[in-house]
């Protein structure tokens, strides 16, 4: 029997674990690995979505998105919700909104 994962600490450590702990960040041209390389849209998919509320804090509201890119690259992005977000602009949500997501049972990811 498996454990749930619900905390952001306890997703976070499992994909350490898993050697699969690899954030992606935005930039103006894509998602860029920690190795550099860049991921556009088309390149990325997104196989699970994490959403954590803060019990008593809005601004501690977050979502991990967990990517596959298409050269096998399992990696993460952290946001936060609405008005708290971590990027200024649209671009992140409009990136997201356009990644393709076949989201898969935790079981099968970190089996």
């Amino acid at each position: 029997m498996t454990t749930p994962m619900t905390t952001l600490s306890g997703v976070l450590e499992k994909l350490r674990i898993r050697k699969q702990d690899h954030e992606f960040i935005m930039t103006d041209a894509g998602f860029t690995s920690p190795a550099g390389k860049m991921y556009k849209e088309d390149e990325l998919t997104i196989i699970k979505t994490y959403r954590f509320e803060g019990d008593s804090d809005p601004s501690d509201s977050s979502i991990l998105y967990l990517f596959e890119a298409n050269d096998g690259l399992i990696g993460y992005s952290i946001d936060a919700y609405g008005a708290y977000s971590n990027h200024e602009d649209a671009g992140y949500d409009e990136f997201i909104r356009k990644i393709n997501v076949s989201e898969r049972d935790e079981q099968e990811i970190f089996k």
